[in-house]
């Protein structure tokens, strides 16, 4: 086992789970944290992120990622970084991969739908419900709610963005029932999971957005991280395809945003002169990032990225049909809940704003193809854009 810093997470001192366990119920040689990431893997919600959107609805390509492979891709990043700089890996890497599990279909577009159709009942935000989910929605122990996850671990899904100042209906709910300081910064590996996540899609939905020919190489040259990394491969490797050159750019980028995060944190721990977590909750800012320099540059990445991929008319045409979708979902199951799954149908809460919440947990939990499928079947026929 390799030593951890003093800042790092210690399984040996979490402060706990929600539930108390017997010792004598636990199997095999795993620390608490271990316990938490594999209890995050053989999860049904995380098994149904191989069919939610990443960046393409419902994508037609085998190729394409989608949240799970998202998710392990973010994992694959944040162990690297995590072992670099002496944390907690596998705390790391039960973060990484349970961060987009709150997620409903049809990713950031299924999420605004979903917001604007429950208003009324508090709305939806995936970052909240991926703490609902975990904690309550989910029911595969037979003495408690949820995965019953430590504190570390929901502390870090609740806050890997910073301090949670508005906590939403779902988010205040879950820190009533075990309360996660969430005015305080998170745990180092948290902050981890959430720039390796920024690292994962600010580079791999380059290569996608190339691969279903909504980018073109001419466009990406207009950003001059992507450009001097192309410049760089092609150099390096003159004769080689264009394909192969693509796959080069996204590895060589990946590797000098992670070597430029590691520096700086190094330099930012140093430099606050952090020596054990609870200097980390204490710091008053965010102890992991990027350079000055490379931070303005991935702001550049990312202004592109919305603009040219994100928004471009396929993926909003898509991103209208998901939309219609998800609202025709709420409103059919809220006018008629008989159509609810048995187990849906019969623990729906007689009054507001619970039925709702209710209902929404239910959608949210459904897959693309599910989603469709139950669009068509309950409301009616609808056209789908090109790449459903």
């Amino acid at each position: 086992m390799r030593a951890l810093s003093s800042w790092a997470c210690d399984p040996a001192h979490s402060r706990g789970r929600l539930h108390p366990e017997e010792r004598a119920a636990l199997r095999g040689p795993r620390d608490e944290y271990q316990r938490d990431r594999d209890r995050i893997i053989h999860s049904i919600p995380f098994r149904r992120l191989r069919h939610k959107t990443q960046v393409f609805v419902a994508p037609d390509g085998d190729h394409f990622r989608v949240r799970l492979t998202h998710s392990l891709e973010v994992a694959q990043i944040g162990r690297t970084i995590a072992r670099a700089l002496g944390l907690n890996e596998d705390l790391t890497e039960a973060l990484c991969l349970a961060h987009d599990i709150g997620h409903p279909p049809f990713g950031h577009s299924g999420e605004e739908a979903l917001q604007a159709a429950t208003v009324a009942a508090g709305g939806f935000d995936h970052n909240a419900h991926t703490l609902r989910v975990l904690m309550k929605v989910e029911k595969p122990y037979p003495r408690f709610d949820g995965l019953n996850l430590t504190w570390e671990t929901l502390e870090g899904l609740a806050k890997h963005n910073g301090p949670v100042a508005n906590p939403s209906w779902a988010m205040t709910e879950a820190n009533a029932a075990f309360p996660l300081e969430l005015g305080s910064w998170p745990s180092l590996e948290a902050q981890v999971a959430a720039v390796a996540d920024d690292i994962a899609y600010d580079n791999h939905d380059i290569d996608d957005g190339l691969r279903a020919g909504l980018l073109s190489r001419e466009q990406i040259m207009e950003v001059p991280l992507v450009a001097r990394g192309w410049r760089t491969a092609a150099e390096r490797y003159p004769d080689i395809s264009e394909r192969r050159l693509l796959s080069e750019l996204v590895r060589s980028q990946i590797g000098l945003m992670v070597n430029d995060l590691i520096a700086e944190t190094r330099r930012r721990i140093r430099e606050a002169g952090v020596r054990s977590v609870e200097d980390v909750r204490a710091a008053g800012h965010a102890l992991v990032g990027f350079s000055h320099a490379m931070q303005a540059e991935e702001r550049e990445l990312k202004a592109f990225m919305y603009r040219e991929l994100y928004h471009h008319p396929r993926q909003l045409a898509a991103s209208e049909a998901a939309a219609v979708m998800v609202s025709g979902l709420f409103a059919a199951y809220s006018a008629d809940p008989g159509a609810l799954p048995d187990g849906w149908r019969e623990t729906l809460p007689p009054e507001e704003p619970e039925r709702s919440r209710h209902i929404a947990d239910f959608i949210a939990g459904m897959t693309d193809r599910y989603a469709i499928a139950r669009y068509r079947e309950r409301v009616g026929p609808i056209d789908l854009p090109e790449g459903f």
